[in-house]
């Protein structure tokens, strides 16, 4: 990354036609540059209307222009932002022109990068912008909101708040080696750890549930040949994505398909019927069923109503239970269906993949399925991400360590050293981070102009 004091600039809208395309600069030339295209400074935050013309005096488009003064503006700088018409060779024109005009273009992610670096935004919320950006599913939406207002970093500043007030205490008798810590001060230290060890916990839970959000809920459909998986897929896509025949046996291979139910993203995987004498090839086929089986979240075990019940194998049967799966009895169109069968223990649900029968209603149950997994961290949605977790996961095996210290009456400089790496490690989850590298390949996953 180039230094913050140069100017930069680039396209913010996706590149190709469009009713209007938006070109954004930064950095402490904007004041004179804006003065230099325009002739004025407006009013900051004030939309105006004029010509841009290039350096070379020829009108380019008739544009939009608002001018951000620092620090008021998303990075912290002094700004700029144009809005012009869509036609891409327009956009580059602009652009070419702000480049001649002593800007750089913008890297991946610089314009947040600099939000985090003057102090805008801290580290989670920088992450947030990012889940904002990609969030396909009502919930994931929600959940980013959060966070980019602060939800994580205000849970970790109690933590820290919490672990800076035990590190004094700690620390107060470093200078004094011939004291120790009392106990009536141990305990209370004592009390103090667990309850961060037990916020840390909490958060650290929030992690699969950040998954689901980020990636999609893993939902595997599973059951024999011909039971109707393919079909089920297929309804629940809105069109024919798997092939559906009447010959058991059909998929061989496993598809994959996102789709939005209800407020949540499903990653939807259809898999190579579980087959009681199979075939080699059906046999490659159910291998690859378990391989996605063991990464799923949710199970929907698709029966055909009009056979007897299904035994699933051990190896498939101790990944399901009723908490994470779904027994639907299929073909419930057809006369010779039978009642869901009493002897299946986990949530059962009548369907007809052909009419859609059942379905809205499993659309119902998949959603109850997945806020289960919604961890309440005081009045706000929290979801980390995997590298929110690999921090607490060290600060909370640190702070574990200094319990044991303090259990075993061991030295204060022992404890406070277990302390420090503790807070080391939540602080960078908002960003105390020096670490170039680090940064670099945070941002490095934004996109240009963002």
């Amino acid at each position: 990354m180039g230094m913050v004091k140069e100017n930069i600039a680039a396209l913010a809208t996706p590149v190709g036609a469009s009713a209007i395309a938006v070109i954004r600069c930064s950095g402490p030339a904007t004041n004179s540059m804006t003065k230099a295209i325009f002739g004025e400074l407006p009013t900051p935050r004030m939309a105006r209307h004029a010509d841009y013309c290039d350096r070379g005096g020829k009108l380019v488009d008739d544009v939009l222009f608002t001018f951000f003064e620092a620090p008021n503006s998303y990075t912290g700088e002094d700004a700029l932002e144009i809005s012009c018409h869509g036609n891409p060779y327009i956009a580059r024109r602009i652009l070419e022109d702000l480049i001649e005009r002593g800007c750089r273009p913008a890297e991946a992610g610089e314009f947040t990068r600099r939000a985090f670096l003057n102090g805008r935004l801290d580290l989670s919320q920088a992450e947030a912008v990012m889940d904002l950006i990609h969030a396909r599913s009502e919930r994931a939406l929600a959940a980013a909101n959060q966070q980019l207002r602060g939800a994580l970093g205000r849970e970790m500043q109690r933590l820290i708040a919490r672990l800076v007030g035990a590190i004094a205490q700690v620390e107060a008798y470093i200078d004094f080696p011939e004291e120790d810590l009392p106990p009536e001060d141990r305990g209370g230290l004592r009390k103090n750890l667990e309850e961060i060890r037990r916020g840390t916990e909490k958060l650290l839970a929030t992690g699969s549930y950040g998954v689901m959000l980020r990636e999609g809920i893993r939902t595997v459909i599973v059951g024999e040949p011909n039971a109707g998986k393919s079909s089920l897929l297929n309804r629940l896509v809105g069109h024919d994505r798997a092939i559906v025949s009447p010959e058991p046996g059909t998929t061989r291979d496993y598809l994959e398909e996102s789709i939005t139910v209800g407020p949540h993203l499903l990653r939807l995987v259809d898999t190579a019927g579980l087959n009681a004498s199979p075939t080699l090839l059906e046999r490659k086929g159910m291998d690859k069923t378990m391989e996605q089986a063991r990464e799923a979240h949710l199970f929907l075990w698709v029966i055909d109503s009009t056979r007897p019940l299904p035994v699933l194998g051990s190896k498939l049967a101790d990944l399901m239970t009723p908490a994470n799966t779904i027994a639907l009895f299929n073909k419930s169109d057809l006369p010779e269906s039978m009642p869901a069968a009493a002897e299946v223990s986990i949530t059962r649900l009548s369907i007809s993949a052909l009419t859609g029968h059942g379905v809205d209603e499993l659309v119902d149950r998949i959603s109850t399925f997945a806020d289960s997994f919604q961890v309440e961290v005081g009045d706000e949605m929290v979801a980390i991400n995997v590298r929110h977790s690999s921090a607490l996961q060290r600060g909370r095996i640190a702070i574990e360590a200094a319990v044991s210290k303090l259990a075993a009456n061991e030295a204060v400089e022992l404890l406070a050293s277990d302390l420090r790496e503790a807070l080391d490690s939540f602080g960078e989850i908002a960003g105390r981070i020096d670490n170039e590298a680090v940064l670099d390949s945070l941002f490095a996953n934004f996109c240009i102009g963002k």
